[in-house]
């Protein structure tokens, strides 16, 4: 059984300052737990039924905690709606910002994306995509929110991702010559643009796009054209849908 203790170490990890002084975060869901079971990241705790322990006798040593429970006291637990069989408190890796080959690689940088869904789906997009690395600006949602971490759907353990000052990012790439593109309203179409291999794309935010000291520092406007006829059309895409869209243009080429 959890303890009430742990339920309530549990619960409140949907708190980013209790994230941030414990230095983890909460992992919840069957695939998620054997996601990380197979990533390399270190494990504080893991509390599970029976059934799914039997199933996955690798992670006993995994873990530093292991508690054998029933779906009641995990579901007393859960942030979810729907709770399933295993959840998982784990460490979150360094915060330092990586050492990306920009010369060759493509990484995507997030100015001021708010919701969590929108970031953890643009994990999942860059994953599928193969782009290893994302650069967030300080003020975009937490990576470690339980809700990036279930959009993201394992992404989060393959992805790096990097919070820091994303304008002194980005201006000191772009001195080395780095092409920086972005997307906007007012820029080129991208099915038209040449488009390179390697770079910085830039996402800006849901409600005004990319912020006018990040847009200074673009080097290539990008607009995703929208092709309706509607009189009352949207005025944009969703950010998620944006990336999506990006990442497989450039992929293309």
């Amino acid at each position: 059984m959890l303890s009430k203790n742990k339920i309530k170490l549990i619960q409140s990890l949907n708190r980013k300052k209790t994230r941030d002084e414990l230095g983890v975060f909460l992992v919840e869901g069957n695939k998620m737990v054997e996601e990380v079971i197979r990533s390399g990241f270190q494990i504080e705790l893991i509390a599970c039924t029976t059934d799914f322990a039997e199933q996955h006798p690798e992670m006993n040593n995994l873990a530093t905690e292991l508690i054998i429970t029933d779906n009641e006291s995990i579901a007393k637990a859960s942030l979810l709606q729907n709770p399933q069989d295993a959840l998982a408190i784990v460490y979150q890796p360094n915060n330092e910002i990586p050492e990306v080959n920009l010369k060759n690689e493509l990484c995507l940088a997030l100015d001021f994306i708010q919701d969590p869904g929108n970031l953890g789906t643009i994990l999942r997009i860059a994953d599928w995509y193969g782009i290893s690395h994302i650069i967030c600006s300080e003020n975009t949602v937490d990576v470690f929110n339980p809700k990036v971490v279930q959009a993201s759907m394992g992404a989060i353990f393959r992805v790096k991702t990097t919070i820091c000052d994303l304008t002194s990012f980005i201006k000191t790439s772009g001195e080395g010559g780095i092409p920086v593109y972005g997307t906007f309203l007012e820029g080129q179409n991208i099915y038209e643009q040449s488009l390179s291999r390697n770079g910085i794309v830039v996402l800006g935010n849901e409600g005004n796009g990319i912020s006018d000291a990040i847009g200074r520092l673009v080097t290539q406007k990008l607009l995703i054209p929208s092709y309706s006829n509607h009189p009352n059309k949207p005025e944009s895409l969703n950010v998620a849908s944006a990336a999506a869209i990006c990442c497989s243009e450039f992929r293309r080429r």
